[in-house]
């Protein structure tokens, strides 16, 4: 039978087994759209990509490979990993070089841009997402849908392990008492509201207006809603696939288009608001040139909330077009008062909470193994002097004298792991031993007269 390590070894082994998690990323506040539209995921990717990831860093990480996440938004792509806290700091710079061949940038370049953030750090931030309060639109409900997509895409992909589980399930309950609890959205002006209300300062009457919207996702939907209620002229929905453009305009009253058909029927619309998941702009600096000769250059205005850009940045250069970012939008999403200010001290009361919490939880994790094994080893012990005191007992041996041998036998085999280590040491090493060794074996010597009846 092989030696025991030393108690210290042995401790310090399933210590570096508790997990660790980091989180990578950049969003609207460090990295410009267009970096960012370069680590821009759609969800039918993030289930390959995070193979790619795992695959990728198999070697740096322990066995099994790390849990992984990635969040990818028109604002923000973070990356979310977990692994033994040995392997945490050894997955950091691949992970790093990963995300940055992934966006066709020097590894330097995404660090410049980038943030990473570990243990309690992460769970701040990724709480703070939830709530809202990491957005470009303070208090927007959109992100918690989002995260909740990425958690999905990451199970779906095997991925998500337990403790990438906890830290978006205890995410997601965060996020919601800071809503019911709090006023953090009360004030928020969405992407989609702030569309209409820059239309609205450049048209006299919405009312006179023809607008199209290219795409048919969630985000397009919510600002043709919005178009919607200030009744304009006309409306169409150009999409990729002409059906799920049909099922949208439906709703409407909007007609449907074709993407092909874009550039011939651009001239036709004053407003266009597109939002789509191509790769590369579908709006060229050449159509709206001449959708501007057409309309005798009558004025244009356009929003692109798509990351990348759906329209060519140079389109902004041309006299009569009014052409937004979400990053433009920013500006008018911001808002103050003292009832704003209250509503975030409250809400991060109540993330700091839930970061001392999920803290708390990890740390107790990392000791699992390490409880388990104590456990596993005090029933191997208590199994061998079992059958030891059974073996005496079928020989006819005193029942006094087998119970006496057992408790002796039990009781030598928990203390000399301690006498030993004690014994084995020395100085200030052997002081602090044996203040550990009091706590553990030491509490108390009184006696509970239940413990007699038991």
């Amino acid at each position: 039978m092989p030696a025991p390590a030393p108690f210290p070894a042995l401790a310090a082994e399933f210590y570096n087994s508790r997990m660790s998690v980091f989180a990578l990323g950049l969003n609207h506040t460090t990295a410009p759209l267009d970096l960012r539209g370069r680590f821009a995921f759609t969800s039918d990717q993030l289930g390959p990509t995070l193979h790619g990831f795992r695959d990728r860093i198999a070697g740096h990480s322990a066995q099994g490979g790390p849990e992984v996440a990635l969040l990818s938004t028109c604002n923000r792509t973070e990356l979310y990993v977990s692994d033994a806290a040995s392997q945490g700091e050894a997955l950091l710079q691949p992970a790093v070089d990963w995300l940055a061949g992934v966006g066709g940038v020097a590894g330097h370049t995404l660090r410049d841009y980038s943030y990473v953030l570990e243990d309690g750090s992460a769970a701040r931030h990724a709480f703070r997402v939830a709530s809202g309060l990491d957005s470009m639109v303070l208090g927007e409900p959109q992100i918690l849908g989002q995260m909740k997509q990425a958690v999905r895409e990451a199970d779906t992909a095997g991925t998500l392990g337990t403790t990438l589980h906890q830290l978006f399930q205890r995410s997601f309950a965060v996020a919601k008492e800071v809503r019911t609890s709090t006023e953090i959205g009360a004030h928020s002006i969405s992407m989609a509201a702030a569309s209409v209300r820059l239309a609205a300062q450049l048209f006299e009457d919405l009312r006179e207006v023809k607008v199209l919207f290219v795409g048919a996702g969630e985000m397009i939907e919510l600002v043709a809603t919005h178009f919607a209620a200030r009744s304009p002229q006309a409306m169409a929905v150009a999409n990729r696939t002409l059906e799920r453009g049909e099922r949208l305009g439906g709703r409407l009253g909007a007609e449907a288009l074709r993407l092909v058909d874009l550039p011939h029927r651009l001239a036709d619309f004053d407003i266009v608001v597109s939002c789509t998941a191509s790769s590369l702009p579908i709006i060229g600096l050449g159509a709206v040139e001449s959708a501007l000769k057409t309309r005798k250059h009558r004025p244009m205005f356009m929003v692109d909330l798509a990351v990348p850009r759906d329209i060519e940045p140079e389109v902004a250069q041309l006299g009569d077009v009014y052409l937004y970012t979400v990053d433009d939008l920013s500006t008018l999403v911001q808002s103050a008062g003292e009832k704003r200010q209250a509503a975030v001290q409250q809400a991060e009361a109540i993330i700091e909470t839930g970061v001392q919490s999920f803290v708390h939880w990890l740390d107790q994790r990392g000791s699992v193994p390490l409880i388990q094994a104590l456990n596993a080893q005090a029933h191997d012990w208590r199994a061998h002097e079992i059958a030891r005191a059974r073996k005496l007992l079928a020989r006819g041996e005193n029942v006094d004298a087998v119970l006496d041998a057992l408790s002796r036998g039990l009781t030598q085999k928990m203390l000399h792991g301690a006498m030993a280590e004690l014994h084995a040491s020395a100085g200030e090493q052997r002081a602090q031993l044996a203040q550990t060794v009091s706590r553990l074996f030491l509490r108390s010597t009184t006696r509970n007269p239940a413990d007699d009846e038991r």
